[in-house]
């Protein structure tokens, strides 16, 4: 697989670029845009009896998008984005929604922004994603339209808990959820989850009080480079018990962007120090390190689902 070119501290302009695009085209599209093309999540159906999930089947050139609303839960469904040009978007926002035991199937080849999970508890409650599979990722297309697998919106008030999701190889973030940190505030906690190989970012969090625990960064030779966790202002964000092997190719952590500084309290983690040192702190940044070490072993923790079957068969 042809690698991407390392990614290195240039790449803060184009990414605060990035973030104010999805902003402005409400992180995929305006839903006015799609209400037409748009399938809501009670709308889709539920396997039949004989079967533990749901396959929806992406045609080529489809792009659909799936609308989860408050109280619903979308689960046990394969999205099936073999086909040439296929794509799916589900968005989930308003109060206390879940999405559990789902997978995205197939390597996106689209080559426009968007991205595959857009999410954002706005009611001040609590949602969750869990037992989710990005695994197969999404071609390199550039700066300008690169996939990201998870975005939170700024307008995040509430709290999201992520626990075993599987992200690798997106040319745009795996789950990009700084952006409540500028405006909603709302909380993130990355539990148990696993992401590989993604440009940008693996875990990007910044509103005070989030973290990410018992969790995995790996960067090797496929796919992409990107920073480990990246946790922007204003925080203070904890990252605990985790392993964060990026093999000199990124940073493992970096605290601060856009010329603002934040705090990273970072206990009982292994990171790797090979890429300038491993840390990158902007002005007025710390990382406060309790209990670390320097010999990072990323794996996957149980649970995390290694296949798109292996998610929705739970």
């Amino acid at each position: 697989m042809a690698q991407n070119p390392r990614t290195t501290e240039n790449d803060t302009a184009p990414e605060t670029r990035r973030n104010s695009r999805l902003t402005r085209r409400n992180y995929v599209r305006s839903l006015a845009a799609v209400a037409t093309a748009a399938t809501s999540a009670a709308a889709i159906g539920t396997a039949t009896a004989d079967e533990s999930y749901e396959t929806i089947e992406i045609s080529s050139g489809e792009d659909r998008t799936i609308e989860v609303g408050s109280g619903e839960t979308f689960e046990n469904k394969l999205i099936d984005c073999t086909a040439s040009g296929a794509r799916a978007t589900v968005t989930a926002y308003g109060s206390d929604w879940t999405i559990r035991n789902v997978a995205v199937k197939g390597r996106l080849d689209v080559g426009k922004p968007g991205a595959v999970f857009g999410l954002g508890d706005t009611g001040n409650g609590s949602s969750t994603f869990e037992n989710v599979y990005l695994g197969d990722g999404s071609t390199n297309a550039g700066h300008a339209t690169a996939e990201t697998a998870v975005w939170v919106t700024p307008e995040h008030n509430g709290h999201i808990d992520f626990k075993h999701v599987n992200v690798q190889e997106f040319s745009d973030n795996a789950i990009y959820a700084s952006a409540p940190a500028g405006k909603g505030g709302g909380t993130i906690h990355i539990d148990e989850c696993f992401a590989a190989n993604c440009r940008v970012s693996h875990f990007r969090i910044g509103s005070a009080g989030s973290k990410v625990t018992n969790s995995s960064v790996l960067l090797d030779d496929n796919g992409y480079d990107g920073r480990a966790v990246w946790v922007w202002s204003p925080g203070p964000c904890e990252i605990e018990n985790c392993q964060i092997e990026t093999n000199g190719r990124h940073y493992a952590i970096n605290a601060g962007a856009n010329g603002s500084g934040s705090t990273a309290n970072v206990s009982n983690t292994d990171y790797d120090t090979g890429f300038h040192g491993g840390i990158k702190k902007l002005p007025g940044a710390e990382v406060n390190e309790n209990d670390v070490g320097n010999d990072p072993e990323a794996f996957v923790p149980d649970g995390v689902p290694t296949s798109a079957e292996d998610a929705v068969s739970n």
